[in-house]
């Protein structure tokens, strides 16, 4: 039976749907305090990831609360250092009181946007990664500046497809502000997950196809009904015999 991971964003300010979507996740990315989040929010979704056996990893992102982080802004690779490097440290404390350790880092928003064509990004990205925890896997998209930032130095990668985003014709995901770039509609979602387990592509914003490599498949936390997506998105994958769990 193939194995697929499936990850969401939390600890983003809903702990209601956190609770409840949590249980049906393998991986959760918990945001690290500074585009959300706090140590209070951070504990309370270690603690509820730990006890449905979901692995816990870092979603750390732009200072920039007010924008939830999802405003680009220009960073030196020491400034980048610098911005990780607390995250990491913050969340990984609390994992570890509580009995358990980081998993994967996965960049929020703008960070991981930008991340995905800017390549001197992308290098100070794994280079503070490495700093922190050099076994510390990296998601990010299949192909992208991160992924070939990772590989060149031998960084634990895995690929990322998305179940509840449209990509562009380049394999970026269509910007939130377009028309559509969200996917909410279940029956749609489970169609995108279809292809991307079956075909390995799916339909971008054009109508043409594109290919998508992938270990592990998001559903975003804050997407409108995300517990109802990742509930038919678990449905879709038992039904195409494939078990969700973290990757090695």
């Amino acid at each position: 039976m193939r194995q697929l991971d499936l990850n969401a964003d939390v600890g983003e300010g809903d702990p209601q749907t956190d609770a409840a979507l949590l249980p049906l996740l393998s991986s959760a990315n918990i945001a690290c305090g500074l585009h959300a989040g706090d140590a209070r929010t951070m504990r309370a979704t270690v603690v509820i990831a730990m006890r449905n056996g979901v692995a816990v990893g870092a979603h750390p992102g732009f200072d920039d609360r007010e924008g939830f982080g999802r405003r680009p802004q220009q960073l030196t690779a020491g400034e980048v250092r610098e911005l990780l490097l607390p995250q990491l440290g913050a969340l990984d404390a609390i994992a570890r009181a509580e009995g358990t350790a980081l998993h994967h880092v996965k960049p929020h928003g703008a960070l991981y946007n930008q991340a995905e064509t800017d390549s001197a990004l992308a290098v100070a990205i794994v280079a503070a990664i490495r700093a922190f925890a050099p076994s510390l896997r990296l998601v990010g998209r299949a192909g992208s500046a991160m992924g070939e930032a990772a590989v060149a130095v031998g960084h634990p990668f895995t690929a990322e497809a998305f179940a509840d985003r449209r990509y562009r014709p380049d394999g970026t995901l269509l910007p939130r502000s377009e028309p559509g770039a969200l996917i909410t509609d279940p029956a749609e979602v489970a169609r995108q997950v279809r292809s991307l387990v079956t075909k390995g592509e799916v339909r971008a914003s054009d109508g043409s196809r594109l290919a998508v490599s992938f270990g592990t498949l998001c559903v975003h936390g804050d997407t409108p009904g995300a517990v109802t997506l990742a509930r038919r998105i678990r449905q879709e994958l038992g039904a195409l015999g494939v078990s969700v769990s973290t990757p090695g």
